[in-house]
Formats: structure tokens, sequence, C-alpha cells
């Protein structure tokens, strides 16, 4: 399917590994010019040249943490006007209600609510200018369906799409989307970590907490970045002009929902 977005360009952020990576990469192979961040240099510089050799597109790395204002400053800087935004970050850590601070939430709240939205107040005017314009949030199944041990980021998260909600409501007159991706468990050092916690407490190895997990979700397996990146792609498309404000599920049919 031609995603008719050819030429256009896109930020990308958390790009060097994961779902980010991922997301970049279907955006690439759709043609589209990236300008892609990460915190770790080394690991950006590399998918930055994977995606060039590959796809033959425009790719622009920017090592700098996107939580913070300096490092906003800077990509934003590099990466001027673009069409398409993709806005990512790590999750805080789990934890237990009782042991979280004050500081602790706003540093969630920094990192999963208030960055991606100062970074689509930063692009989202621009968007309406030139009458077209796609954002793409990567949340979490959380604010479907919460979890326990991660309250911060329930939090944050959920305060996000409460902002997403309205704003998408706002800016669709003009031809711009804002849309939320939310992934249930994908094969990533995120699920790795998660996993790894599990291992420690049940005092089990890593693979057989990864195969307890794998098997409550109906597909009996964790998802791929490809599979997911591909989503997002398609909601960054002219295919996907006439879906605003949602809230998509990619969790292997995890959580138990009728809507």
């Amino acid at each position: 399917m031609d995603l008719g977005i050819k030429g256009k360009k896109a930020l990308v952020c958390a790009a060097s590994k994961g779902l980010g990576r991922g997301c970049a990469a279907a955006l690439a192979e759709a043609g589209v010019d990236l300008v892609i961040n990460a915190r770790g240099d080394a690991a950006l510089q590399e998918t930055a040249a994977h995606l060039r050799k590959t796809y033959r597109v425009e790719v622009t790395a920017v090592a700098a943490d996107i939580t913070t204002q300096a490092g906003r400053a800077e990509v934003l800087t590099a990466a001027g006007d673009v069409d398409i935004l993709v806005t990512n970050a790590g999750g805080p850590p789990p934890g237990l209600w009782s042991d979280w601070s004050r500081d602790d939430f706003i540093k969630a709240l920094d990192g999963n609510m208030l960055t991606p939205i100062a970074l689509m107040q930063a692009m989202l005017p621009g968007m309406i200018a030139r009458k077209w314009g796609r954002v793409v949030n990567i949340t979490s199944g959380s604010v479907k369906a919460p979890i326990p041990q991660l309250g911060l980021s329930n939090a944050a998260r959920t305060g996000l799409t409460g902002f997403v909600a309205g704003t998408a409501r706002q800016v669709a007159e003009h031809g711009v989307t804002i849309n939320n991706l939310l992934p249930g468990i994908h094969d990533t050092d995120r699920a790795l970590s998660l996993d790894g916690g599990v291992a420690k407490a049940q005092g089990i190895d890593l693979a057989e907490a990864k195969k307890r997990r794998a098997a409550t979700i109906p597909t009996r397996r964790y998802g791929t970045a490809e599979e997911f990146g591909a989503a997002c792609a398609f909601l960054c498309s002219n295919k996907a002009g006439y879906i605003v404000g949602q809230n998509i599920l990619l969790d292997g049919g995890a959580i138990n929902a009728t809507i």
C-alpha cells in the first residue's frame, strides 16, 4: 500500500532501539525523511546509518535528553518544520505506591506527559499552517488497564491521554490528526527489564519469566517492533485522516475488554 507520505519529514523520539526504531524504520520505508532522537549517541548513529543505507532517505540524528528543556530545544532546532511527530520516552521504574515521592511523580510527568505536550505545542502550529500533519504518541496499554506496579507510568500517561482527547478535536479541522498507540508487551529492552524484575522476585530465570508472561497473552508471544512500526506508519499516512483522538491497543489481546 502506498501510504502517500513519500517526501514528508518526521521527528521520531527515542528512535535508537525498540518501538521508536520500529516506527522510524516503517516511516523510512514509506519514503519519509527523518530526524531521530535518543540519549545514547552510539546506538542512535548506528540506527541512522542503517536507515540511510536501507531506505535511501535523509536521516538527521540528534543525541539529547528529550525530557529536558535543553534537550528539546536542541532537537527542535535541528528538526525545524516537520509533517509528522512521533513522541516516545522510556517509562519510569516500577515500584510500590508508598515509595514514590513528589519528585518521582514530577520526573514521571516530565518524561511521559509534559514532554510530548511540549513537542506538540512546538510542532502543531506549523502543521496547522500547512493544513496537514500527523502526531502519534506512544503511550501504554496501562491507560486502558492500569498495571499496579507501574503507578508512575499509569498516572503520567493517562494525563497525556486526557490532553490528547481534547486537543485532537481542536486541530482536526486543519488536516492534523493526533492519536495514541498503546503497546502491550513487545520484545524490547523495556520488556527485558520488567521480566528481569519478575525473575528476581520469583527466583526463576529470565527465559521462564518471559515464557510465563507470554502464556498470559492470547497470541502466546510478545509483539515485535516491526509490526508496531507498521501501525504507526499507517496512522501517519494519507489513508488515516479520519482517525482522530483514538487510543489504539497493540497488545496481542492481553487486555480483556469489549471496548
